[in-house]
C-alpha cells in the first residue's frame, strides 16, 4: 500500500484543522452583554443578602465576592464556550483549586451556589432564565426570612466563688430567659467555678448581665453570641 503526502495527517494538522479554528470567533457584544447581565445579577444578589442576613457577624467582603464570582463564572463560561481546548485545561485548573475558607451558614452556601449557577446562565446566553430565575430566588428568600422569626441562642459565661451562689445562678435564668442548659462547669483554685449556659433572652431582656453581677460571690457575668458550634 502506497501512502501520499497528500493522504497523511500528523498531529499538527489535527489541531490546526478541528481544535484552534474557533479560537477567534468571538463577539465583542455577546461578551458586555453577559458580563453585564451577571453584573446586574450579582448586584441584586448582593443587596438580598444584605437585607436577609440573619447571622451573627455580616462579612462585607464575603457580600461583595458574590458579585464578583457571579462576573468571574460568566466569564469563564463565555472563555470555555469557544474553544475545546481551552475548557480541558480549564477543568483540569479547576480540579486542583482547593478552597479552605469554612461556611458555617447553610444560607451562605446557598447564597454561593445562586451567584455560580446565574453566572453560567448568563456566560451562555439564557439571559432571560438567568434573570427570571433570579427574580424568584431573591423573592422567596426575602418572603421567608421575613416571615420566619429566627431565636438566636447565647452563651452566658458566669464565674463565682462559692458554691451556694449557683443555685442563685440558675434561679436567677429560670426567671429570666426562656431556657437555659448548662453547656459546661469547671472548678477551679480557690473555690472559685466557672459555668457555661446556653440560653434564650426573652425580648427586652438587657439587664441580665447586671442582675447576675449584683448576687453576693459572682465575680464576672458574660453574655456571647453563639452559632451553634461549642468546644468544652
Amino acid at each position: 500500500m502506497i501512502f501520499t503526502s497528500a493522504s497523511i495527517t500528523n498531529f499538527t494538522d489535527i489541531f490546526k484543522s478541528s481544535f484552534l479554528e474557533n479560537t477567534g470567533s468571538f463577539s465583542l457584544i455577546d461578551a458586555l452583554l453577559g458580563l453585564g447581565v451577571s453584573f446586574l445579577i450579582g448586584v441584586f444578589i448582593y443587596f438580598v443578602y444584605k437585607k436577609t442576613f440573619k447571622g451573627v457577624i455580616y462579612s462585607h467582603s464575603f457580600n461583595i465576592s458574590l458579585m464578583i464570582m457571579s462576573m468571574a463564572t460568566a466569564l469563564v463560561i463565555m472563555g470555555i464556550s469557544q474553544n475545546v481546548l481551552l475548557s480541558l485545561g480549564m477543568v483540569g485548573a479547576l480540579s486542583i483549586v482547593r478552597f479552605r475558607t469554612p461556611i458555617k451558614d447553610p444560607m451562605d452556601l446557598v447564597f454561593l451556589f445562586w451567584s455560580v449557577i446565574a453566572g453560567i446562565l448568563a456566560g451562555a446566553g439564557f439571559i432571560l432564565l438567568a434573570t427570571v430565575g433570579s427574580g424568584l430566588i431573591g423573592m422567596v428568600i426575602a418572603l421567608f426570612s421575613n416571615k420566619l422569626k429566627v431565636e438566636n441562642p447565647y452563651l452566658l459565661v458566669v464565674k463565682f466563688n462559692e458554691t451556694a451562689v449557683g443555685q442563685h445562678v440558675e434561679q436567677m435564668l429560670a426567671d429570666q430567659v426562656k431556657k437555659y442548659v448548662l453547656k459546661s462547669k469547671s472548678m477551679m483554685q480557690g473555690n472559685e467555678t466557672e459555668a457555661t449556659y446556653e440560653i434564650r433572652l426573652k425580648e427586652n431582656e438587657a439587664q441580665l448581665t447586671s442582675h447576675l453581677s449584683a448576687i453576693k460571690g459572682v465575680q464576672s457575668a458574660v453574655i456571647l453570641s453563639y452559632d451553634g458550634n461549642f468546644t468544652a
